[in-house]
């Protein structure tokens, strides 16, 4: 999902945004300096597995970290480490 994958390393910027407060796709792709379809493309495959989660819809739709995702955020934090070591 992240390393080794096309893209693991745009999905990781999202979490580790996620973590300190939910946000709107619209944010997260000013926050990232990436384009707003990149932004969606990448938290649609995020939700899709089950590492975030929404409410609301459409425009005023937010995004969060999923109950199993802040479980093993440990987990996360040190494989995103090694990742930002090798890049």
């Amino acid at each position: 999902m992240f390393a080794g994958t096309r893209g693991g390393y745009t999905r990781g910027f999202i979490l580790k945004r996620l973590i300190d407060k939910p946000y709107n796709a619209n944010q997260l792709a000013e926050a990232l300096n990436i384009d707003y379809k990149t932004t969606r493309y990448h938290l649609d495959i995020l939700a899709k597995n089950g590492i975030i989660t929404t409410e609301g819809n459409k425009y005023g739709k937010i995004y969060f970290l999923s109950k199993s995702l802040k479980a093993n955020l440990n987990d996360f934090n040190q494989i995103w480490d090694k990742i930002n070591i090798v890049l």
